[in-house]
């Protein structure tokens, strides 16, 4: 059964956010996003813990607390560390790729330059994590 997940997306560029939720409404997804414009604004909305979202898809590149450095918060929170974190990013630095592996990212995802190949990769993501069994915390 395909569940309605709720994804909190961390990412400062506006286009992004924008292009995610096109996305999400062009493929008819009934998903519900929550957004975050750094890893500060994040961390205040996961003191919520009974709202909790389902995954995060996080940027690497931001202001702040940079997508590493959430991670490690994350990781290091007997609740939040379960949520399961895809990395959404431009970023093919094997240096990073390698340090999020390490942390305990559910994925990583390079964001593709064309529109198609992005909408593509964010409708296998969402069909994947909406049927995987997921952890309430």
């Amino acid at each position: 059964m395909v569940k309605k997940l709720k994804i909190l997306l961390i990412e400062d560029d506006m286009i992004e956010i924008m292009k995610l939720n096109r996305t999400i409404s062009t493929l008819k997804l009934d998903h519900k996003i929550i957004e975050a414009n750094n890893g500060e604004e994040a961390l205040k909305i996961l003191e919520e813990k009974d709202s909790l979202p389902n995954i995060i898809l996080l940027d690497l590149n931001m202001p702040k607390i940079n997508g590493i450095e959430f991670l490690n918060i994350l990781k290091n929170d007997e609740i939040l560390k379960y949520i399961p974190t895809i990395i959404l990013t431009t970023s093919n630095n094997q240096k990073d790729l390698l340090e999020c592996y390490k942390t305990g990212v559910a994925g990583y995802v390079i964001k593709p330059l064309k529109y198609e190949e992005y909408v593509s990769k964010i409708e296998k993501l969402l069909a994947y994590w909406s049927i995987n069994e997921l952890i309430k915390v």
